[in-house]
């Protein structure tokens, strides 16, 4: 990897970054929903993809330290070995599929998630864990493809947790155990390489920390509601700008 990032870049990716992470830090998801759809505005997802998998991996075990106690291994057991099959699914794709239909239809998954969480259109009733199938699948699929497996991890965990700080340290318990699969997968594949992405990550880690930090603090001061409702309309001004642009 080879990319070469001009100064007003490298400002934007942090702004991005501190953003996401704080909402990371709050929720324990959301930091890929947020920052490669912005991030993919300019620099290739093959770029993008493997930088926040790194950046996530190092949230969990950073966000670990708080959440642990909470954490509802139960219920991972039945995600993680259909989301590793997804996960060599979405690697594979990655290298192969052209850029513009990629960008599509990741601002239609941020846009209709988005849309979901701003109306919340997701009950409390809880569903069976048959359902932990073809969630694996598909949210192993996205994650490795566009860094984002969160919303089909996301509305299956919602209907079977209803405590906030347990399905915040649920979600940071998968998204560790996942990312560190994948990290190992996209070494294989060499998407790891390169100087520029390595750079990325060592100047992300502070902002990444700082944002974890600040959106920790507040975590119990707002009701899960209120959170969902906001990630839902910042993820709809993100998805609409990366359809316009695939369009474009």
């Amino acid at each position: 990897m080879t990319e070469t990032l001009d100064p007003l870049a490298w400002i934007a990716m942090a702004g991005i970054l501190l953003l996401a992470y704080f909402i990371r830090g709050i929720s324990g998801f959301g930091s890929g929903l947020v920052s490669v759809p912005l991030l993919a505005h300019f620099l290739p997802l093959t770029f993008v993809v493997p930088l926040i998998l790194m950046t996530d991996f190092s949230s969990s075990l950073m966000l670990g330290r708080h959440t642990r106690q909470q954490m509802r291994w139960d219920e991972l057991r039945p995600l993680l070995p259909f989301g590793l099959v997804g996960v060599v699914a979405g690697a594979t794709l990655l290298l192969n599929l052209p850029r513009t239909p990629l960008l599509a239809t990741l601002g239609a998954l941020v846009l209709v998630f988005g849309i979901r969480n701003l109306l919340a259109w997701h009950g409390t009733r809880t569903v069976s864990r048959a359902w932990a199938v073809p969630a694996g699948l598909v949210g192993g699929t996205i994650s490795a493809l566009f860094g984002t497996g969160g919303p089909p991890y996301v509305i299956y965990l919602n209907h079977r947790l209803h405590d906030k700080s347990e399905l915040r340290a649920t979600f940071n318990g998968l998204f560790l155990v996942e990312g560190g699969s994948r990290l190992l997968l996209f070494a294989a594949l060499g998407l790891l390489a390169g100087t520029t992405l390595w750079l990325a990550l060592l100047l992300a880690l502070p902002l990444v920390a700082t944002g974890l930090a600040l959106g920790h603090r507040i975590h119990l001061g707002l009701t899960s509601a209120q959170m969902q409702r906001a990630i839902g309309a910042l993820l709809l001004v993100s998805g609409g700008s990366l359809l316009w642009r695939a369009w474009a």
